[in-house]
This record gives C-alpha cells, structure tokens and sequence, in this order.
C-alpha cells in the first residue's frame, strides 16, 4: 500500500476538521420516506433532531442531513419539499451540535438556505452536474464542497454501468470536477472527493474501488467514501440461500464495518455511515493499527 496521505485540515465555519490521522466518522439522518434502508424512520423533524443527536453522543465527527432519496431508480423531489424537510432539522441541530452540519442535495437554492440555517458544508453527488450554480454557490458561501461520481442519475445508475478503466474514469470525472468548483472560486482545501460506492457500480466495481482507494491519492484531496448498508454487501452475505439479508440486519452491519475498515486501511480519509457506534469503535482499532 501507499504511504498514507498527508493529513489535511478543512475549515467547516466556526469547525476544524484534521483529517489523516484519524479517520472521521460522516454520520447520515435521512429525512425521506423512500430511503433504502432507513425510509421513513426519520420522516418527523423530531425524530431526525433526534437521531442526529443520537449520532454526535455516539461520537460522529459530522453529520449528514439530506432530504432527498438516491437510492437507486429513486425520483427526485421538488426544491420546496426539500427545503421543508431538511431545514427545521439544520437549525435545530445547528444550536445543540458542535460537529459540521453538512447538507446533502443537488440543488443550489437548498444549500445555499441549508447553510444560512446552520450547514457548515456542502455534499452534491452529482458533482455540479444537476445544478450550474452550485459550484458558485459553495464558493460564495465559504463552505468546503463535497464532489462525488456518479454514472447518470439515481434514476438511471444501476441500469448496467460499464466502464473500460473503472479507476481512471472515476478519477477523470473528480478531476473535472473539481476544476469545475475552482474556476468558480471554491479553494482547493475546501474540496473533499468520493468515488461514489453504490452509484452506477456493480458489485466488482465497488470493491475494486475500496482495494484501490489509494490510486485516488494523486488528486490532492481528501476522501470520503460511503460503504454503509449498500447492496454491494447484501448481495455478497446472500450465501447459498440466494436471499439478501435485510439492510437493517446485524449481517449487514457488520459487512460494513467490515468495508468501512478496509477503507480506512487504504486511505479514506472520512467514512459516510448509518450507525456510528459500530463505526467509532472499528476506527478505534483500526487507526491505532494503521499508525503504530
């Protein structure tokens, strides 16, 4: 393996993120009826204040918030949905946390309104390719940007994704991206790059993605990567029964903690996760083994 990367620090509002070292913990409130493994459990505002609470005693180091599904062959929402159901929950939050609040949507108009509620960082999976301005959005509002690849939509993605250099391709589309957001005026140590585990990738391409996350190094950004309760992993635990356990399942859980360690051995510098309990104390080891 690769030596290790530098260790980056990324200025999130009146928050300071170290990255390299110690591997950050990303954890996710979903406030969707139709997510795929938590759709619905988090509908209310209350439930997803909570939850989010829940998640930072648990030891996440930032917090998620979107307010729309990307599951696979999902629909999106109109921006006036969106804003109504991740907005009470940012500014809720933005009062009881000390952790980034980060705001996950494609559209320029929700992050812009995410951050004057409290969202101290920007995470577009579509990597400015939905919304033109977002690139200048997150410039204006001084916030770092994640940038993540994705082969079409959530709509289209798994419709059989083919790639001719799986790790090439992806890193082509980060670079441009990120190209894209500095010509706008986002700065480089603002920029945070995901390879997009479960978007437009079969089962081969994301485990490619993992075992060789540290060919991503030369992008000059930190990474991200977000393994958690995919079905990548309910499709390899299915065994001879031929049947995926459910996504909420302990089998699941513990196939991710066991990606999430492998990812953290190649290099990822944050981990995107459902539960951060499981999470914190799988880095525990796992940075304690990486720098001894």
């Amino acid at each position: 393996m690769r030596a290790f990367p530098q260790t980056a620090t990324v200025s999130c509002g009146p928050h300071t993120l170290e990255l390299g070292p110690k591997t950050r913990i990303m954890g996710i409130v979903n406030i969707t009826p139709d997510s795929f493994s938590d759709g619905g459990h988090f509908f209310s505002a209350d439930r997803a204040v909570a939850q989010g609470l829940q998640l930072v005693d648990e030891g996440a180091d930032i917090l998620d918030i979107g307010g729309e599904s990307t599951r696979p062959f999902s629909d999106p929402v109109s921006e006036t949905e969106e804003l109504e159901r991740v907005l009470p929950v940012i500014e809720q939050l933005a009062k009881r946390v000390n952790v980034p609040i980060s705001i996950d949507t494609t559209k320029a108009k929700v992050a812009r309104r995410a951050v004057a509620a409290g969202a101290t960082i920007i995470n577009d999976i579509s990597a400015l390719r939905s919304d033109p301005q977002m690139a200048a959005t997150a410039a204006e509002c001084r916030v770092p940007l994640v940038l993540m690849h994705m082969k079409g939509t959530p709509k289209t993605m798994q419709v059989e994704p083919v790639y001719e250099d799986l790790i090439g391709e992806i890193k082509t589309f980060l670079s441009q991206a990120m190209e894209q957001a500095l010509a706008a005026g986002v700065q480089r140590s603002a920029i945070i790059l995901d390879p997009g585990i479960g978007f437009g990738k079969t089962v081969s391409h994301n485990l490619k993605i993992i075992r060789d996350l540290d060919r991503f190094y030369e992008l000059g950004a930190p990474l991200l990567i977000g393994p958690s309760r995919k079905a990548f992993i309910r499709r390899l635990l299915k065994g001879e029964a031929q049947k995926e356990p459910e996504p909420l399942s302990t089998e699941v859980a513990r196939g991710t903690q066991a990606t999430v360690a492998a990812a953290a051995m190649q290099g990822a510098h944050i981990v995107r996760v459902h539960d951060v309990a499981r999470t914190r104390a799988t880095l525990t080891l796992i940075d304690a083994i990486r720098s001894a």
